[in-house]
């Protein structure tokens, strides 16, 4: 098994109870609401094309667009107002309304799946297969504009998720979100250097981190005058003398000349 894929099974259980409170509400799902010490009170219902619910006593409730923990303690409030004495409601849900959400890129199993309960985005990983080999620990979440939130771009850093143990990060998807895993970039390090070979992109690369990742020039090396390869929209274009601070851009060959002496 896949070490950063097991890494994604281990966060779900973690982070699955506290996600099951922060869970949003919504049109088509069905809760049981119980209060401690009231049986008589315990209701099930499913929340309306309006986002509104019935409950005994304190009747109708908006129930849309908030948190399970948000609404218990709605509720609480409403009764301890001239019915019960610190009331505690639980709330459950029985049935959660149809979402969807599409991951594509480096999964084994990219598509549309449908988001039974609260998702996290490691639980939606898992469910497509996890990651392929070419996936790079980043995911990128593109979430649909809704009535009160623009549209926008969320990026998450797998590695860090899996490193730090931070269930702020392993966020949840919401209907209509679309993910995305990028493939990994690479570059290429030639010529009169260690270890020449093709090494993973990353952002900030330099060619001096270029020329460590393959282990340092060799004697034989003419460290002034080095080149770039670089593809310009198919073409190939030259840089010579380039310096060590230059950045590099992924599928770039840094070409490290012999010295004439």
């Amino acid at each position: 098994m896949k070490p950063l894929y097991f890494a994604c099974l281990i966060c779900m259980l973690v982070f699955s109870t506290a996600a099951a409170q922060d869970y949003i509400l919504g049109e088509g799902d069905v809760i049981t609401i119980s209060v401690y010490e009231h049986p008589d009170l315990k209701t099930t219902v499913r929340i309306s094309g309006d986002g509104m619910i019935a409950i005994p006593l304190i009747g109708q409730v908006t129930a849309a667009n908030i948190s399970v923990t948000r609404l218990s303690k709605k509720i609480e409030k409403r009764l301890s107002d001239g019915y019960i004495v610190k009331p505690q409601v639980n709330i459950f849900i029985e049935e959660f309304r149809s979402r969807k959400a599409t991951i594509l890129g480096e999964v084994d199993s990219p598509g549309l799946y449908e988001l039974k309960g609260q998702t996290s985005l490691l639980e939606l990983i898992s469910q497509a297969g996890g990651l392929t080999e070419n996936a790079i620990n980043r995911a990128v979440i593109h979430r649909k504009k809704s009535p009160n939130q623009k549209e926008r771009t969320i990026t998450i850093n797998l590695q860090q998720l899996m490193a730090e143990g931070r269930g702020g990060r392993n966020i949840n998807i919401i209907d209509g979100d679309n993910i995305f895993i990028p493939k990994k970039q690479v570059i290429y390090v030639t010529g009169q250097v260690k270890k020449p070979d093709s090494y993973n992109y990353e952002e900030g690369l330099t060619v001096i981190k270029a020329l460590t990742m393959a282990g340092g020039v060799n004697d034989k090396a003419a460290a002034g005058r080095i080149k770039i390869i670089r593809s310009i929209r198919g073409k190939e274009k030259l840089l010579e003398g380039v310096k060590m601070d230059q950045p590099i851009q992924p599928n770039d060959v840094i070409v490290v000349p012999e010295s004439y002496f």
